[in-house]
């Protein structure tokens, strides 16, 4: 029997190690990899191929990032630390430049007190000086009782008002010194600078325009007329300061540094102040031949005529006249407190114009 050939016995099939490439493809496939370790099959799939499979399912092209270099820095300029020269501007506010005579940006800044701090006097009492002006407001109002005390010992307005004209003077001469010599300047605001304010540093002291109201109506109206004007500019006006810097924040604002309740204040005050004088201080002092006021009211001749009116009707008297007089007066005075005139000080405003809205009105209104 012929000998069978032998058959060759089957060969082993074994896994092939795969190269280093197809290795990193494998453990970066989706699936789990084929031979290697434990720890290499139970890995996670990485972000970059969750990445590529997400573009895959929305389609959309892979977005390239290009990165730019950025400019290098500009060199920077070192800090001078040389100060600029002594008057040159470097964005800061100057008081010397403030208190020189031709600046005026201080009206523009505030009214009153003193923002700067130029009065020395003003930076060491701040609320007693600055921030209240109480120096200032007791002369003010001290100038009304003394006014009344005038009257009540019965001397004429003729013959205070020369007195007036006599202080006018030398004050408005000693004021146009200090302007014309700064030394003196400072030594002047040295001395009074507690009864200024910031705005008189380089303009013209209050009191020339209180002499100057004071004397005008005292020398061009009647006594009761001029006597009650002065009053007015005494306590109307402080009145209308002091109120108007406690509430004038919860108010209107009529105009630039005058509010409605410096306003009210001053009408007011101004009918308790005609009340006073004309329902006290004239009855018991006594009318003067030149009063205009004696205590009646009347409707004008002309409407009397036009409306059949005997000359005895319409004529009112008592409190009824007192009380619209007071009234009148209150709204004279807080009208000439609110009214700017090219920029003039209230001193001389209140007085001239209170007293020629009294004067008109007695003139249309009395016998």
């Amino acid at each position: 029997m012929a000998q069978q050939p032998a058959i060759p016995p089957i060969p082993r099939v074994t896994q092939a190690t795969p190269a280093p490439s197809e290795s990193t493809e494998k453990q970066e496939s989706y699936f789990t990899p084929i031979g290697g370790s434990t720890d290499q099959r139970n890995a996670a799939p990485s972000s970059s191929f969750a990445d590529e499979r997400a573009r895959a399912r929305s389609r959309s092209p892979k977005s390239i990032v290009t990165h730019t270099a950025k400019p290098p820095p500009l060199p920077q300029k070192p800090p001078s630390t040389a100060s600029p020269p002594n008057g040159a501007p470097n964005g800061h506010l100057s008081p010397s430049s403030a208190a020189s005579s031709t600046s005026s940006y201080w009206r523009n800044i505030s009214r009153s007190p003193s923002p700067l701090g130029l009065i020395p006097i003003h930076r060491s009492f701040r609320t007693f000086i600055h921030r209240h002006e109480i120096p200032r407001k007791a002369l003010h109002i001290s100038i009304g009782f003394f006014t009344l005390s005038l009257y009540s010992r019965g001397i004429s307005q003729h013959s205070i008002h020369p007195w007036l004209l006599g202080a006018l003077i030398p004050i408005a001469s000693v004021d146009y010194l200090r302007h014309t010599f700064p030394t003196f300047n400072r030594f002047y605001i040295r001395v009074l600078g507690a009864l200024m304010r910031e705005s008189e540093v380089d303009g013209y002291n209050g009191v020339i325009w209180y002499l100057l109201g004071a004397w005008s109506v005292l020398r061009f109206l009647p006594k009761d007329v001029g006597v009650m004007s002065v009053l007015l500019l005494s306590w109307c006006d402080t009145a209308a300061s002091t109120f108007g810097r406690l509430y004038g924040r919860y108010t209107p604002r009529i105009r630039k540094g005058k509010s409605l309740a410096g306003s009210a204040a001053a009408m007011g005050v101004g009918m308790l102040t005609a009340g006073l004088f004309w329902g006290w201080a004239v009855p018991r002092f006594g009318y003067d031949e030149g009063f205009m006021f004696n205590g009646e009211l009347a409707v004008p001749m002309v409407v009397k005529e036009a409306i059949g009116w005997r000359s005895d009707e319409g004529v009112l008297g008592g409190w009824a006249a007192l009380g619209i007089v007071s009234l009148w007066s209150g709204f004279v005075a807080s009208a000439s407190e609110v009214v700017d005139i090219f920029g003039w000080d209230d001193n001389v405003i209140i007085p001239v114009l209170s007293g020629i809205g009294l004067w008109g009105f007695f003139k249309v209104f009395t016998s």
